[in-house]
């Protein structure tokens, strides 16, 4: 996925009025303002009820579902071809602001903002894709994207991730 089909994606969906998080190794390039590797993929987080029309600006640039064994009403992917899709993650928060739908984004988490291409977006904040990339076994992209954000931010990087 290039920043040229982030960034395409980012503006369908602001000039439809549409907030959409980045999220993922995108999300870590954004708030280091440089691509700092190859992505596979865009990450975004869009709030249920705006994801129809995600799925709509996003098959109206060519992007078709593309179904997987993992896949929810609240998490699946659209792709162009294979150098371009979009994995979708769906959520929604109660009149409390705690999680009621979806992916487990907190409130909290969804205050980010970084650069890609030189184009500011909206993404996860930096403590919590800190703390998303630091809760699983890593793969060797997480290790270098948590080294990167600990690097920036200041985090105590854990041994998982050294």
């Amino acid at each position: 996925m290039h920043a040229d089909d982030v960034l395409a994606v980012h503006r369908a969906c602001a000039r439809a009025g549409i907030t959409i998080w980045i999220d993922g190794g995108w999300c870590v390039d954004a708030l280091l303002g440089e691509q700092t590797r190859p992505h596979g993929d865009l990450d975004i987080a869009v709030r249920r009820g705006q994801d129809d029309r995600v799925r709509e600006i996003l098959t109206g640039m060519g992007y078709l579902a593309t179904p997987g064994p993992n896949d929810s009403a609240w998490n699946y992917v659209m792709a162009k071809d294979p150098d371009s899709s979009v994995d979708i993650h769906v959520f929604d928060h109660d009149a409390d602001g705690r999680v009621s739908y979806g992916i487990a984004y907190p409130a909290e988490s969804l205050t980010g903002t970084g650069s890609i291409g030189g184009e500011q977006v909206s993404c996860i904040a930096a403590a919590w894709m800190f703390s998303f990339k630091t809760a699983y076994p890593p793969a060797a992209k997480d290790r270098a994207d948590a080294r990167a954000l600990a690097a920036e931010f200041g985090f105590a990087l854990p041994d998982s991730h050294r």
